[in-house]
């Protein structure tokens, strides 16, 4: 559906500019050299953001089960900020992720895990 919607996904700049596109970006209104982060915005194509919201979510639901060492990003958000938060974030990761699969061509791939030394 991503790439049905956007035919050229290098007509953004880079991946903030797409989840900017499709709402995901928080407000910003700064003043004095002091950043302030309002809500999303209601701006792009509603069903793409619903669909990316949603997968987030599953994926959160999902990773609070899984065994220590996996999902480390999410559980890190979850200690400091609440779950819906943190769904908004990992759906805007995914749209800039999107941008990144689709404008290279390439194939997403997971990372390997970094080795802990013993």
């Amino acid at each position: 559906m991503l790439a049905a919607t956007i035919s050229d996904p290098s007509a953004f700049k880079t991946g903030r500019h797409r989840a900017a596109w499709l709402g995901l970006v928080p407000r910003q209104n700064s003043s004095g050299g002091k950043d302030r982060l309002g809500g999303i915005t209601k701006a792009g194509d509603r069903s793409i953001r619903h669909l990316l919201v949603m997968g987030a979510t599953t994926s959160i639901r999902y990773a609070r089960s899984k065994a220590p060492g996996e999902g480390e990003w999410l559980k890190r958000r979850f200690a400091r900020k609440p779950a819906r938060l943190v769904s908004i974030a990992l759906a805007n990761k995914m749209a800039r992720i999107t941008w990144a699969v689709l404008n290279r061509g390439d194939v997403s791939r997971k990372t390997p895990p970094v080795p802990v030394a013993a």
